[in-house]
């Protein structure tokens, strides 16, 4: 019974840990931009700096991740918010945590207040000049 509790117990640990935690996600297309059907998620390559090929710019992806996910889910979001704008990758131009508010906890005359913190993320949804012409 004692092993059977040892063996179970990263499983549960790992659950605990990861059932906490979320990613918010949001895109919008720029106005006046032109619309792309949407793409595979798993063609959305995630880039950190502005790629050197012609691309334009079709959009924005705004994704706020709470409680420590994993990187793999929130790049998950950014390729998922992507693909709907039809883009062929996401370039990140934000990463940042930040203070987002404060909490107040106790009676009136015995307050006690302590800041909250948020990780968000904004990346550039572009699709490449050219390439899919030719292809199709």
């Amino acid at each position: 019974m004692k092993r059977a509790i040892l063996a179970a117990l990263p499983a549960v640990l790992f659950l605990a840990s990861t059932s906490c935690s979320s990613v918010s996600s949001s895109s919008e297309r720029l106005i006046g931009g032109p619309a792309y059907p949407p793409t595979s998620p798993s063609s959305v390559l995630i880039l950190r700096r502005e790629p050197r090929k012609p691309h334009e710019r079709i959009g924005h992806v705004f994704v706020e991740p709470s409680g420590g996910p994993p990187v793999e889910e929130i790049e998950n979001a950014i390729r998922t918010e992507a693909a709907k704008l039809g883009a062929d990758a996401a370039v990140i131009v934000f990463d940042r945590t930040r203070r987002i508010g404060r909490v107040y906890q106790g009676p009136w005359w015995d307050r006690t207040s302590y800041p909250v913190y948020g990780r968000k993320i904004v990346a550039v949804a572009i699709r490449y000049r050219g390439e899919r012409e030719t292809r199709d």
